[in-house]
């Protein structure tokens, strides 16, 4: 769901940021049209040149953050490069395009509505990714599950959302039910990360500062359903004080 430009503690925009936001949509969207087209004729090719193209688009909305909106990103830790399950705070839009610049060719975990859109799906199961089939039983499951084995065995980070959706800054709810039947079937170790992105990249108009992304501790598989879920939430809520 689409949240609100009213994150918890957050002040109202002033004229520059207005400002700098209006740039930075005008700069990042016109060179992202570039970007699909290069995403188009890399998907005939092949995976790997996808990959590349993933890769410069998202460091490109990293550049235009940095320059346009004043937004820099810190990462404490180190962001795995293996086949494991990278379970992300969920905060702003920032996160999931900047997936690719974290990490080397993660595989998302895309609802199937996106996986959908024309053009845009196609590319991403080219890419590479989990698409998940919310409602669709035990055969979807073990469909995602054995996706995600394949990514993992190729050393690519499963990139997961376990909040399920955007959430606002300050709240802490609970991990969809999905997370635990993935980490226990896939039986890969974790690696929570936290993020503050939603205090300054909001819906319409961004704010300058500093996002954080902190690594949390790996856990490795085999913990208990509630005992990995409350280790994991309290991981990726780090940031939330």
């Amino acid at each position: 769901m689409m949240q609100e430009d009213s994150p918890v503690g957050s002040a109202a925009a002033t004229p520059l940021e207005v400002v700098r936001s209006l740039l930075f949509y005008a700069v990042f969207y016109l060179g992202t049209i570039l970007y699909v087209i290069a995403t188009l004729l890399a998907s005939v090719i092949g995976q790997k040149p996808l990959g590349w193209v993933a890769r410069a688009w998202s460091r490109y909305h990293r550049h235009c953050a940095r320059w346009l909106l004043g937004i820099r990103v810190v990462v404490q830790g180190k962001l795995p490069d293996e086949g494991v399950l990278v379970a992300i705070k969920h905060e702003s839009f920032y996160e999931a395009i900047d997936l690719p610049a974290l990490m080397n060719r993660p595989a998302p975990f895309p609802k199937a509505e996106l996986a959908e859109i024309p053009g845009w799906g196609w590319a991403a199961r080219r890419y590479g990714a989990v698409v998940v089939q919310r409602g669709e039983g035990a055969k979807a499951l073990r469909a995602m599950v054995s996706s995600a084995r394949g990514f993992a065995a190729q050393g690519r980070p499963l990139a997961i959302f376990p909040e399920g959706t955007r959430v606002p800054t300050g709240q802490r709810p609970p991990l969809q039910s999905g997370f635990a039947g993935l980490y226990k079937l896939l039986g890969l170790p974790v690696v929570p990360v936290a993020v503050n992105s939603g205090r300054l990249y909001h819906r319409r108009w961004k704010k300058p500062g500093v996002i954080t992304v902190l690594v949390g501790e790996r856990i490795e598989p085999g913990f208990p359903r509630d005992e990995v879920e409350a280790r994991v939430h309290a991981a990726i809520n780090a940031l939330n004080v």
